[in-house]
This record gives C-alpha cells, sequence and structure tokens, in this order.
C-alpha cells in the first residue's frame, strides 16, 4: 500500500477554500492539470456521484466516485473506477482546517494506493506532482484576491 501526502497553506479563509473545493465537479475551477469535470450520475454534494475526468492538453480520462463528504469536518474522499494508471485501488481524501492565528486554510490532499510492483514510484510521483499543482493552484487564486494588510503609520 503506497501513501502520498500533499499540504499547503492557502491564504483565504477555510469556509471559502472549503466553498471552491467541495463540489464533485469543480476541479477545473481551480486546478490547471483538469480540463473538464462531468458528472455521470449523482450531484456536485451527492456521495456516490460519479465524475469523468478530462486532463488538459490530452485524452486521457478518469472516472471517479465520491465515497463521503462531510461539511461540518471539511473533507471529502473519492476513489477511482476507471483509469489508465498502474494502480489496481486508489482512495483519495481532500481535507480544508482552519489556521486560527492567521485566518487562512490548511489543506491536505492524500491518497492511499494498492500499485502495480512495475511502476509503484512513477506512480506516486504522478499523484504527488498532480496534488502539489492543485494546492499551489488554489494558493495562487486566493492569493491575487486577497488583499494586503497594510499597517498604519500612526
Amino acid at each position: 500500500m503506497a501513501r502520498t501526502y500533499v499540504s499547503a497553506v492557502v491564504p483565504a479563509t477555510a469556509e471559502s477554500v472549503w466553498q471552491l473545493v467541495r463540489p464533485f465537479d469543480a476541479l477545473p475551477q481551480w486546478h490547471p492539470a483538469i480540463d473538464s469535470s462531468v458528472l455521470e450520475e449523482g450531484g456536485a454534494t451527492t456521495v456516490g456521484a460519479l465524475r469523468r475526468l478530462r486532463f488538459a492538453g490530452g485524452d486521457t480520462t478518469v472516472l471517479e466516485r465520491l465515497t463521503a463528504l462531510d461539511d461540518t469536518a471539511r473533507t471529502f474522499t473519492y476513489e477511482l473506477v476507471e483509469h489508465p494508471f498502474p494502480v489496481r485501488r486508489s482512495v483519495s481524501r481532500l481535507r480544508v482546517l482552519p489556521v486560527v492565528d492567521t485566518d487562512e486554510a490548511f489543506v491536505e490532499w492524500s491518497a492511499e494506493s494498492e500499485e502495480d510492483a512495475v511502476d509503484s514510484a512513477g506512480a506516486q510521483t504522478l499523484v504527488e506532482e498532480l496534488y502539489g499543482s492543485g494546492l499551489c493552484a488554489l494558493q495562487q487564486h486566493f492569493a491575487v484576491s486577497r488583499p494586503l494588510h497594510v499597517a498604519s503609520a500612526d
């Protein structure tokens, strides 16, 4: 079992970040590697929903199922259903927590995968890069829309 974990502090409130990432079909709105997301079954916040993602710059698609959603804990879990990757099973979790002293968000994205031995290191690197680029995009999305706090010269 391979475990992948990435995290980042995002310059926005946890609630603001959660509202952007929460809909299961919202990845194209903030992740640069995802060109489209189409719900094939269920709604954007319905456990059991299926989304088909198309990656940018190619014709690679994956089908994923939303397996858990918790608005109070600001977390959701999903699994790969159909994919071209060298894994037999992969379950991912995205969680948004508040950084209380700065009023920012701590976002963590993780996966547990049963990988084919042939390319387990390559598969794990792919997931780290995909999740890492998504968290960088979240940081950039909110950095441009967050006003800077300027100390007054009293």
